[in-house]
Order: C-alpha cells, then sequence, then structure tokens
C-alpha cells in the first residue's frame, strides 16, 4: 500500500458527533495517524442511528482509519496521559465549546509549552470571540443563522434547511484545510499555530453567488426553489415520464440546448433573447421547454442534451445514486469488514490524489480498543495509568 500524503502526522482528537470527527476522518484517509480520544461513556454517535449487529453505522462512517483510546478526563492521571500523548502530536483538534478546553487544564500557552510544534484546532459554532461565543450549536441553528435557510425553499413558502448536516461537515472541511495549511507553516517556521473553523462562518461561506448578489444589490435574493436565483432556464424540468435537471450556466449552452430542443427561435424573440428577459418569463419558458420534452422519456432526453453539450441528469434517490456507474467507477461505495459486526457500507473518499492516495486501513475502532497499544508507545505502563 503506498503511504498516504500525511503518512507520519499523528492527530490527537478529541472531538464528537459529526463536525471533528469528519474533519479526522479526512486526515487518516489521507494517512494520518489519528488517535480518537473518548471518556467512559464514547463518542454519542456510538449509539444514534441506524446499525447492525450492535454498531452504529453513523458512528463507523466517520471514524474509519482511526484508533480509540479510553481516558476519563476528569481524572488527573488521565490528563496527564494526555499530556504525554500531546508532546507526541504534530495536530490537536477538538471541538469543545470555547473554554472547555481550558477549563480541562490546556490553555493554549500550556499546549505551545508542552510542544510548540503542534498545531491546534478548535471547530465551533460561533468563534471564540464575538457576543456568541459561549452559546450552544447545532447544525439546524446554523443553518437558520446564517441566511442559508432564508434563500432555501420556494417563494411564499417558509425557509427550509437542506437535509444534509451541511454546517457540521463545511466545518469540518475548513478544519482539515486549515489543519493542513498549518502543517506546511510549520514546515517553514518550526512552529505551531492555532487554527478555528466555525459553523457560522462555514454556512456563510457557502452561500456563494448568494452573497454576492446581496451586497451589490441590498436585496435578498428570492427563493426559487429548483430554479436558478439568476439564470433562465435553469432547474427541474418534466418529460415524458420523469423530471430532470438542466443546468445551462451561459449563453452558448442556451444555444445548444434550444438548438436541440428545435427552439433556435425563442433567441430571436427579445422577451427571450437575453437572461434577464428570460428569468422575468420563467414560467412562460419553462412551458414551451416542457412542451417538447414531454415528447419523450427522461432517459432519451438526458442522452441526448449531453452528448450535445447541455449539462442535464436525472434527480436520483439515494438507492439510484448509490447504484450509478458512476458513483462505482468514482469508488464512492465502500464495504467495509467489521470484525463481529459484518460489512458496513459507507461513502467513500472524495478526494483522488494519484500518488499518495487515500485509503482505508482499518475500521473504525472499538471503544477503547487501542488504548494499550497507544500507551505502550508513551512508554506508559498499564499500571501507571491506573494509578490516579
Amino acid at each position: 500500500m503506498l503511504a498516504g500524503a500525511l503518512d507520519g502526522i499523528r492527530v490527537v482528537d478529541l472531538t464528537r458527533v459529526l463536525s471533528g470527527p469528519f474533519c479526522t476522518m479526512l486526515l487518516a484517509d489521507l494517512g494520518a495517524d489519528v488517535i480518537k480520544v473518548e471518556g467512559p461513556e464514547g463518542d454519542p454517535t456510538r449509539t444514534i442511528g441506524a446499525g447492525r449487529e450492535g454498531l452504529s453505522w453513523y458512528f463507523a462512517a466517520f471514524n474509519r482509519n482511526k484508533r480509540s483510546i479510553l481516558l476519563d478526563l476528569k481524572r488527573s492521571a488521565d490528563r496527564e496521559v494526555l499530556a504525554r500523548l500531546i508532546e507526541t502530536a504534530d495536530v490537536l483538534v477538538e471541538n469543545f465549546r470555547p473554554g472547555v478546553l481550558e477549563a480541562m487544564g490546556f490553555a493554549q500557552a500550556r499546549l505551545e509549552a508542552l510542544n510548540p510544534r503542534l498545531v491546534t484546532c478548535s471547530i465551533n459554532g460561533f468563534g471564540s470571540v464575538g457576543p456568541y461565543r459561549d452559546r450552544p450549536a447545532f447544525d439546524f441553528v446554523a443553518q437558520a443563522m446564517s441566511g442559508f435557510m432564508a434563500t432555501n425553499g420556494v417563494e411564499g413558502g417558509p425557509p427550509l434547511r437542506t437535509a444534509a448536516p451541511l454546517t457540521d461537515l463545511a466545518a469540518g472541511l475548513y478544519a482539515a484545510l486549515g489543519i493542513v495549511a498549518g502543517l506546511r507553516a510549520r514546515d517553514r517556521t518550526g512552529r505551531g499555530q492555532r487554527v478555528e473553523a466555525t459553523m457560522l462562518g462555514s454556512m456563510l461561506s457557502l452561500l456563494g453567488y448568494l452573497a454576492p448578489e446581496f451586497f451589490a444589490t441590498g436585496k435578498p435574493p428570492p427563493r426559487t426553489g429548483n430554479d436558478h436565483p439568476i439564470l433562465a432556464p435553469y432547474g427541474l424540468f418534466a418529460t415524458a415520464d420523469r423530471a430532470i435537471a438542466i443546468a445551462p450556466a451561459n449563453e452558448a449552452i442556451v444555444r445548444k440546448l434550444f438548438a436541440e430542443l428545435g427552439l433556435e427561435a425563442l433567441l430571436e424573440d427579445p422577451r427571450y433573447a437575453s437572461n434577464a428577459e428570460r428569468v422575468k418569463r420563467r414560467e412562460e419558458l419553462r412551458a414551451r421547454i416542457e412542451a417538447v420534452l414531454s415528447t419523450a422519456q427522461a432517459e432519451v432526453w438526458i442522452a441526448r442534451l449531453n452528448a450535445a453539450g447541455v449539462p442535464c441528469g436525472p434527480v436520483n434517490g439515494l438507492a439510484e445514486a448509490m447504484a450509478d456507474p458512476q458513483v462505482d467507477a468514482l469508488g464512492m461505495v465502500l464495504d467495509v469488514p467489521h470484525p463481529g459486526h459484518g460489512v458496513v457500507r459507507m461513502t467513500g473518499f472524495p478526494m483522488r490524489l494519484e500518488g499518495t492516495p487515500c485509503a482505508l486501513r482499518r475500521p473504525a475502532p472499538r471503544l477503547g480498543e487501542h488504548t494499550g497499544e497507544v500507551l505502550a508507545e508513551l512508554g506508559i505502563a498499564r499500571e501507571e495509568e491506573a494509578r490516579g
């Protein structure tokens, strides 16, 4: 097996649930040695969600490639074990509320004293500064407060969240990127630094073109459901049997779409000749397009439009998406054996590195499975650890 890009990097993982475990999973997939520190009760996701043979597949999906050690950080002896582990680490990741790590006795000054080369990463809801720093946060709250929900849904309807917990995942992704940047900076300076990623800030960054539109106009974008707020035609369109997603992102692709549908004459009509005019008449234009699309089934149009250079695809359910041949070609569904629990299916590696590929080296660990192994690496005997 080829070495991963982060081979030789040790990560102490104090995180739980999703934002932090997603971050450290990415680092582990890239080859880092991630040591997941869990208390006696374990990560809450060990008992959340669907599972088989007594194993939560939620936990298994986000904690692969990690080692688990059991430390009760209420005990002084176990806090000392953590301190010794930090001395050997390259990265420390936590997703407590601001101040919790300090209350455990690991303020930033002490971390720097223990290990000046340590890259410390904090993932939290609102950041370590500002009026909301001490507030608890969950994905739903961050989606609401970021303005994201207000842009999602249909005009006249209520704001909507995404089903996927985007703020957790985005914060974890930015944290992983910040950690890698911190390690690269350490290569130059010889010193670590503190990295922070917030759920609120991450979600604001994902507003994409919606934020520039608001800043430029001072007006909130209308909620347009599956239609693009500033482009037309762009959205879901009915065919003879099911809706398909069509995304003509520029005038050249619009021309290709209209040519394939036999609607070229619309571009000579001033009502449809420009994107601004088409946005005003979105529903009129949809009716013209769907009148043509209704003459054949979705499969026919998907083939024809893609061949013509028009981005187009089906609206898949999860079963269809996970069985798609392109998903299979990308290796985005993994079947991972978990001793004693059978085979767990999970999503694969979204990053593809040719020379240092992501790899599955171990399944999600049992609670405390690697405690003795890691303690031995630290030169701590079981008897010594048990005192205190």
